[in-house]
């Protein structure tokens, strides 16, 4: 039986990207996201196609019992999860505060921090019993520097961090490694920077920065390093870094 990870925001950019890194190192990649069928299947395809191994579920991580449900699920019916990569969004976009209401603050929280608090009370337990387990969390320059416009964002990542944290104080002991992942700069997805700005302008950007340009974060790079922090020995574990393109400057001179 192969040692599953689970991605949870399994899209085109990193989520998919780590997914498939880990099975090609033979893990199963339990994929989920919350809507593009077709997007998700192709992904299991270019998996296996690949000689790894993939199974996709659409889940909308924000409604009651559907995290819980699936975990439990993959863990009776797949196998013991290994790795969680908690890959989850929770950008509302930018709102001044008088135009963020309160369902739209409330919206990043649940996305950001519950989301995740509920992830763990899922899968810790059965992690704990085994003794090992590793929860990489997806997090933004958000979850360490408020902006204008950003009050839900930058609350619920907050949040996030601290929520890793806390985590780890917990668990690290109990052989459960908990990282947080910073990506501080624009990635090459589709599935979100594209989709934020627009298909001509997300081009011309690439355009300008990405391929030869390495000005972009490069998913597939970026899966290189999460794959190696689930390798680490307990001894030297990360339990935070933060990951930007060389020409970008850094969120604490930005």
């Amino acid at each position: 039986m192969k040692p599953v990870c689970l991605v949870i925001g399994a899209g085109a950019g990193i989520g998919g990207n780590v997914g498939r890194r880990f099975a090609q190192e033979g893990y199963h990649a339990v994929l989920c996201r919350r809507s593009d069928e077709a997007g998700l299947d192709r992904l299991v395809e270019q998996i296996e196609e690949g000689g790894g191994s993939a199974t996709g579920f659409l889940l909308n991580a924000i409604e009651p019992d559907t995290l819980e449900e699936r975990i439990a699920a993959v863990e009776s019916e797949i196998g013991p999860i290994e790795v969680v990569v908690f890959n989850l969004g929770a950008q509302i976009g930018d709102r001044s505060l008088r135009d963020t209401s309160y369902k739209a603050f409330e919206m990043g929280w649940r996305m950001a921090t519950f989301a995740l608090f509920r992830v763990a009370s899922a899968v810790c337990p059965s992690m704990e019993e085994r003794g090992k387990g590793t929860i990489l969390v997806t997090s933004a320059t958000s979850a360490y520097r408020g902006n204008a416009g950003q009050h839900s964002h930058a609350a619920a990542m907050g949040g996030r961090r601290m929520l890793c944290q806390s985590l780890n104080a917990e668990f690290a002991s109990k052989g459960i490694h908990v990282a947080h992942i910073l990506i501080d700069g624009a990635v090459d997805a589709p599935d979100t920077l594209g989709k934020m700005l627009g298909p001509e302008r997300f081009e011309a950007l690439r355009e300008s920065r990405g391929g030869e340009h390495d000005g972009l974060l490069l998913p597939a790079k970026v899966a290189d390093t999460y794959f190696h922090i689930a390798q680490q020995h307990r001894s030297a574990w990360t339990h935070e870094i933060d990951l930007r393109a060389f020409s970008d400057t850094a969120w604490w001179n930005h």
